[in-house]
């Protein structure tokens, strides 16, 4: 044996021992592993489909809707804290399918609270699909990868108490309230603690995109404006905060960066510098223009989305693809950065002649710097929203990563 099944493998061999175990072998490696003194009965609900929580769908948000679901989960989770809340699950190594652990009990007890377990299937101290799925189901409302297995992170989401997730409830329905005038038929909503982008179409979101946003001490401003542009194959000039935080430092440990990441400098009358010119240990460079030249190594990536605001900032395509599959993605100095940006841009300009999707894939190609106007400008609601509800009673949470709900240091990353 090599070590290494698949969790098909896993669960065909214990259906094995179920529906026939004179068929199996004794020698069966995996059998053996399944009959060890940790590992499961079979009794347990390794071969049964168990059913999950339809967790997301076309709802926004932001809408109609909104203050009446957090309403009703309010009322949910009153109940909760005042039957006593939920018990805390113990840290213990990382539980997944299959494992047998006292504190097992604990997970199911503590998921069983929040109605992401069936309350009848809490004694047992096995790690079976059906805590599996509530696993999912927990992990899918609370933002994070949904992979069935209790470590770090899900943990501390299962031990934030009851009454604070009340009060999360409390603080969002207020700012749900402000937003629950009309908000156009045609919006964005980025929501900060969420790290997510929805485009909304006629009260349904027609698609949702992994976003990045701001670390927390260069914070995404929350604001309301409209999307009125579009800039293919942008120029990234740098603003003075990158300059002064970030631009001074690489330059006095990597002297070649500004060459490798393409950035060219211009002094106030416009002649080009080069970067032996600038005292790199000091102030100096705050006084010049740093512009990186288009390509996919900008910093903006092939696109730039704009928007009337004060804070210079903006939403954008980035070459680092990989940020979006982090499961914290607090990481820019303000702006937003979008996954799946052609599909974003190609909704955008839905309504703006000349902009179908073989044409923004043509610009995009051709490395032509050109900005397209929007022909209605798109309202954009940068929000603020850790808590909220769902249609069948689902309720939403995320962590407080700018600690704005006034409830302590509950950001668990």
């Amino acid at each position: 044996m090599n070590g290494k099944f698949s969790r098909r493998s896993f669960l065909a061999a214990a259906g094995t021992a179920l529906v026939a175990p004179s068929l199996a072998r004794a020698e069966d490696p995996i059998l053996q592993l399944l009959q060890r003194e940790n590992s499961a009965e079979w009794s347990d609900g390794f071969d049964s489909v168990s059913s999950s929580i339809k967790v997301r769908d076309f709802q926004p948000t932001l809408s109609a809707n909104s203050v009446i679901d957090v309403e009703k989960a309010l009322g949910l989770y009153s109940k909760i804290v005042n039957e006593g809340g939920w018990n805390k699950v113990p840290a213990t190594k990382r539980l997944r399918l299959g494992a047998r652990d006292n504190n097992v009990v604990a997970l199911r007890s503590r998921l069983a609270a929040s109605y992401d377990l069936d309350p009848a299937l809490t004694k047992s101290d096995v790690f079976d699909t059906y805590v599996e799925a509530a696993v999912k189901n927990f992990q899918a409302r609370h933002g994070m990868a949904v992979d069935g297995v209790i470590g770090t992170l899900t943990l501390s989401a299962l031990n934030v108490p009851a009454q604070i997730r009340y009060r999360q409830l409390e603080t969002n329905l207020v700012r749900l309230r402000s937003l629950s005038g009309y908000l156009g038929n045609r919006f964005v909503v980025v929501n900060v603690p969420a790290a997510e982008i929805e485009t909304v179409d006629s009260e349904r979101v027609h698609s949702r995109h992994t976003a990045v946003v701001g670390k927390i001490d260069r914070q995404t401003p929350i604001l309301n404006s409209k999307i009125h542009e579009v800039n293919f194959n942008p120029f990234w000039t740098v603003p003075v905060s990158i300059i002064r935080k970030d631009l001074i430092p690489l330059m006095q440990k990597e002297p070649t960066y500004l060459k490798d990441q393409q950035i060219r400098i211009y002094a106030p009358d416009g002649r080009e510098l080069q970067s032996n010119q600038i005292d790199w240990f000091s102030n100096e460079a705050i006084n010049y223009r740093f512009r990186q030249d288009p390509g996919e190594h900008n910093s903006l990536g092939q696109m730039r989305i704009n928007f009337n605001n004060p804070h210079s900032v903006y939403l954008h395509d980035t070459p680092n693809k990989n940020l979006f599959g982090k499961e914290v993605r607090f990481h820019s100095s303000g702006c937003v950065r979008v996954q799946n940006v052609r599909e974003f841009v190609q909704w955008l300009l839905k309504d703006t002649s000349g902009w179908a999707r073989s044409n923004i894939d043509q610009k995009i190609r051709s490395g032509e710097r050109i900005n397209a106007n929007i022909a209605e400008p798109v309202p954009l609601y940068i929000t603020y929203i850790t808590a909220w509800g769902a249609p069948g009673g689902v309720v939403h949470f995320r962590d407080d990563v700018y600690d704005r709900d006034g409830l302590g240091p509950i950001a668990l990353r």
